[in-house]
């Protein structure tokens, strides 16, 4: 039977950030986080890092991001990629938690340690 993750409830016990990845899937050849923003919140850093490849895909609210290219606005249903060390800041823009989620990968080529991935 297939298992069901319940990213909702681990997002809230873990600090508003969760991975489902290397420890539930026993796989290194994808990962998925699920992130939730507090209006008026501190910053989440949103990096994939060395050897990674991630798309953030913004679910609910508005998530605005700071990062190389300026500033950038993602409503629900809008996503960017980013690639290894490039860096982003992400913050709830609204009067409403912005919810988020990140699903990675290696990129093609790249050979490396395989530790858990963390933003």
């Amino acid at each position: 039977m297939k298992e069901i993750y319940d990213l909702e409830g681990r997002v809230r016990r873990e600090g508003g950030e969760t991975i489902l990845g290397l420890k539930d899937l026993n796989t290194h050849a994808c990962y998925m986080i699920f992130g939730v923003l507090d209006p008026g919140g501190h910053a989440r850093i949103l990096k994939p890092g060395d050897g990674h490849e991630e798309i953030i895909l913004a679910v609910a609210g508005t998530i605005r991001l700071e990062g190389p290219d300026g500033e950038l606005m993602l409503r629900p249903g809008q996503a960017i990629h980013l690639k290894g060390e490039e860096s982003w800041e992400a913050f709830c823009e609204g009067e409403a938690e912005a919810h988020y989620v990140a699903a990675g990968g290696h990129t093609p080529g790249q050979e490396h340690g395989h530790e858990e991935h963390s933003h």
